[in-house]
């Protein structure tokens, strides 16, 4: 028994190492590695149409001391804002908070926010403000359905679409056929905060959501095998219809996550990559459960290490719970000869 001491002692040692790795790939807000460059924070200083501006903005947008509101409360309006620095990060996780609200009661209200890390910005277009057929990352925060067939989830819904500019983004389907997944959020007309977090590293793109004033993060995607390049730009864009809101962004903070990549990884020319996704399943297989998770989410890198573990360790009581009696029935065996 005392070997199989020492390979429990072992696995521990690896589980303590595999978690650390786990948790060093979280930067829970930590101003260390804020990145301004890429940030709109309060005063919201640096936003403008000048050359030296970091951030631009088209349409209906209103910056205010307080807000970004990339549209108002009314009928037919577009608006965005964009960071006009390229980002050069390979691991990164942005933290935005937003609000939308408006005096539309129940369905009577939209369409909602996106936000961007693309090719291309300031193009205007129908996707929530921005172009169709871009190129990169949009993460959906739609509030109105569309798809009256598709009563398997609530509204609004939080999506994630990646694109290398030959897919669209099917409105009348509020983006099914596109999307890598996605979880209900009751989001409007909150008296607190709203928050969401998009985490890139390492080919996993990850969503989070805090819009119950629980100062805690609620998981809304976790996919790997994305590929996303650097050079793009983070953006955020709005659009209202025959039904409105305000949709209004009061901050985005840009972190760097520090994560080691392989040899491989270092000398690959990342400005080249093209924006895609090996998916496990079909997209239109997303649905989202009573809970407000993403059901049939792929197992993260520790979870599996566990069921791996748990596996093993299962596998090696069982060996030696049968030697130990192996070795019984011996014993008895001889005392009857």
């Amino acid at each position: 028994m005392g070997h199989f001491g020492v390979f429990v002692r072992a696995a521990a040692v690896l589980l303590v190492f595999q978690l650390r790795e786990v948790l060093c790939d979280i930067t829970d807000g930590n101003t260390e590695h804020l990145k301004r460059e890429h940030s709109l924070i309060k005063p919201y200083q640096g936003v403008g149409n000048s050359p030296s501006s970091q951030w631009d903005f088209w349409g209906s947008t209103l910056v205010t001391s307080s807000y970004v509101r990339l549209t108002s409360d009314e009928k037919s309006k577009q608006g965005s804002i964009w960071n006009t620095v390229p980002c050069h990060l390979k691991d990164w996780e942005m933290h935005v908070q937003f609000k939308i609200h408006g005096s539309g009661r129940k369905s009577l209200h939209g369409d909602g926010i996106a936000l961007w890390y693309t090719k291309d910005k300031l193009h205007p277009g129908p996707v929530f403000g921005n172009q169709d057929q871009f190129i990169g990352l949009a993460v959906v925060v739609d509030t109105f359905r569309n798809d009256l067939h598709g009563m398997d989830r609530s509204f609004p819904f939080i999506s994630a679409m990646v694109s290398n500019g030959s897919v669209n983004y099917d409105h009348g389907k509020d983006g099914r056929a596109s999307e890598l997944g996605g979880c209900s959020a009751e989001i409007r007309n909150k008296d607190h905060d709203t928050y969401l977090a998009i985490r890139y590293s390492k080919g996993r793109l990850t969503l989070m959501i805090d819009v119950e004033d629980k100062n805690e993060w609620r998981e809304c995607i976790d996919i790997g095998g994305v590929r996303l390049p650097t050079g793009y730009f983070f953006g955020a864009s709005a659009a209202t219809g025959d039904l409105s809101d305000n949709h209004d962004i009061i901050s985005m903070k840009m972190y760097q996550l520090m994560v080691e990549h392989t040899p491989e990884e270092e000398i690959e020319d990342w400005t080249k990559i093209e924006p895609s996704v090996s998916l496990l399943k079909s997209p239109k297989d997303n649905i989202d459960d009573p809970t407000g998770n993403f059901r049939g989410t792929p197992l993260t890198g520790w979870k599996v290490f566990l069921l791996l573990l748990c596996a093993l360790l299962g596998i090696v009581v069982c060996a030696v719970v049968g030697a130990v009696v192996f070795q019984k029935r011996q014993e008895r065996n001889k005392r009857f000869y």
